[in-house]
């Protein structure tokens, strides 16, 4: 296969999935790794896509660089978050150790929890309030306190975390993309995030739509490193994914 061609094939997988990895252009094209990464660069370099960490994306994906504070972001996506939080409220179950990460769907999660006997380990203040408020056993890490996220951050939260073996985990996240995976634009906060995860034996990411095909500058987690909890994906390219559960 001449090099143009080649490149053409490329930018169309591209098109047509969205985000490619540089395994599945190995794949389809029977190429070296070296020469998937090398097309990949120079397609970059012209503008034609994006180039990640293990592949490429199109260049309609959106990056974002920081983060809304809370008071913004909670009267966003209301009814997706609702139906998100209520069903992955109903995963906990009773004995369970669960870590809740900062974040709006997160934090609505707290109201539609029935089980008793459970407890908590959270780095958002206002998530321990209110579980504590409902006679929940809550654990603070120590840390850095951010106030657009109302979150704890930092070394010594993600230390703190470290002696913890979850049971069962919730995150939030500004972006989900199969190549970049799960990413916030905070690196203290993806620290904790990506610590607490870790020690996790399931993981759930509570996701709206509007999150899909969105990257942010640091990855927390894998794609595959989490089951998502969503009420619609729209992107082809994600259509296949045996990890997303779609809610109603």
């Amino acid at each position: 296969m001449l090099t143009e061609e080649r490149l053409q094939k490329i930018v169309e997988l591209v098109e047509k999935y969205k985000s490619v990895s540089t395994q599945m252009l190995m794949d389809e094209l029977g190429i070296s790794e070296s020469t998937a990464r090398r097309d990949l660069n120079m397609l970059d370099e012209q503008g034609n896509l994006i180039r990640v960490r293990g592949g490429a994306m199109i260049k309609e994906e959106q990056f974002s660089t920081k983060d809304d504070a809370v008071s913004v972001r909670k009267d966003k996506h209301q009814d997706e978050k609702r139906k998100i939080a209520r069903y992955a409220a109903s995963l906990i179950q009773p004995n369970d150790f669960v870590y809740l990460d900062a974040g709006t769907t997160t934090e609505l999660l707290i109201d539609y929890l029935k089980e008793e006997n459970v407890v908590f380990v959270t780095n958002a203040v206002t998530h321990a309030k209110k579980l504590s408020d409902k006679g929940y056993t809550t654990y603070l890490p120590g840390g850095e306190f951010k106030a657009t996220t109302e979150a704890i951050v930092g070394d010594e939260a993600t230390l703190s975390l470290q002696k913890y073996n979850f049971t069962k985990g919730f995150w939030g996240t500004n972006g989900v993309s199969l190549t970049a995976g799960f990413s916030t634009p905070d690196v203290k906060e993806a620290m904790v995030k990506r610590a607490a995860m870790l020690n996790c034996a399931r993981c759930y990411v509570l996701c709206d739509s509007s999150k899909f095909s969105q990257i942010s500058c640091v990855k927390f987690g894998d794609f595959a490193n989490a089951d998502i909890i969503t009420t619609k994906v729209t992107e082809e390219e994600f259509a296949h994914c045996d990890n997303i559960l779609e809610v109603r």
